[in-house]
């Protein structure tokens, strides 16, 4: 019956084969998703102080940034971890409690930065092309409800897509050939039909990943013209090259999320979707602080005044 099959699928754990079939490379992927973590970490751990305990970042924009750092650094820790633990064990289990709580937080958090990533477009479309007006658009109050925006959604999303994928039942199926627990791979594991899944996945996917991404990339449409009306060829240079890393973070998550979730799910290739994953999870969560704040010259002062502050404090006592 299908009551007896949902007790079998609680009780079992999974086995998450990941890379375990080219064992020279998941050799190579453990040490650089290890360094790509400890980076993460380092980088994400740095904007949230940094962005804190500067009042000079006390802006919409770092706001926004604060908030994007922890949404990367809790998606991050989520994955990576349990990958390289899974990645050092021979049986490659992992836990059905594990599976389950990696599954809905990943997915709250993706389904948050997807919102975040659009949230702050808007905020440097209203910086760069109605700069007069950026204290009356971005006022505090509209901040925090943008950011409460997106969290929610997030957590709600989660809670739907989670709880009707655990409910599939599996029929004893629990080989995941990917390296994480998501959506997608575990709908291929049910065995009764996963239509009304995959239709409920696609309209979530299009509302968090389409619509963030037009309204990304319209932002940006507006940002462009009203970068080439400045005069100055070194301001121009400038904000182009602000703005084009700007966009390539938002095409390699976007892009790769889309890949992996716009799909039909019986289409995927195993490998591919493993690589794309890992993308999301582990390298654009790095790429985030280098691009967006590591290379910007108020967190470099707001760095160095916190790290030249604290040893001068020291050389006085």
């Amino acid at each position: 019956s299908r009551r007896s099959m949902k007790t079998n699928n609680s009780q079992d754990g999974f086995v998450l084969l990941g890379f375990s079939d080219k064992p020279r490379l998941e050799t190579i992927l453990f040490v650089v998703i290890l360094v790509f973590y400890i980076l993460n970490v380092v980088g994400n751990m740095t904007i949230i102080l940094v962005s804190c305990l500067d009042p000079k970042l006390h802006t919409p924009m770092y706001f926004f940034l604060t908030n994007l750092s922890f949404v990367d650094l809790c998606l991050t820790t989520c994955i990576a971890p349990q990958l390289l633990v899974t990645m050092g064990k021979k049986d490659k289990i992992m836990s059905y409690s594990g599976c389950v709580v990696q599954l809905y937080v990943s997915m709250g958090l993706g389904s948050t930065e997807c919102i975040i990533l659009a949230v702050m477009s808007y905020d440097r479309y209203a910086a760069v092309c109605r700069p007069l007006h950026y204290a009356v658009i971005m006022h505090h109050q509209l901040c925090l409800s943008l950011a409460a925006t997106a969290w929610l959604s997030g957590l709600v999303t989660s809670l739907i897509q989670c709880s009707l994928t655990i409910q599939l039942p599996r029929c004893g199926h629990n080989q995941l050939d990917h390296i994480c627990c998501e959506v997608p791979v575990l709908i291929k594991l049910a065995c009764v039909d996963t239509t009304f899944n995959e239709a409920e996945l696609f309209v979530a996917s299009v509302v968090f990943l389409v619509v963030p991404v037009s309204l990304i990339l319209v932002s940006y449409g507006y940002i462009a013209q009203a970068i080439l009306r400045i005069k100055s060829a070194t301001g121009r240079q400038k904000a182009f090259g602000t703005c084009s890393s700007h966009l390539v973070v938002v095409i390699i998550f976007y892009g790769t999320i889309i890949f992996m979730y716009l799909q039909p799910v019986k289409s995927k290739s195993k490998d591919q979707g493993k690589f794309v994953s890992l993308f999301y999870t582990v390298v654009t969560p790095l790429l985030n602080p280098l691009i967006y704040t590591l290379r910007n010259k108020d967190v470099k002062g707001a760095l160095r005044k916190l790290v030249l502050g604290k040893s001068l404090e020291s050389e006085k006592l």
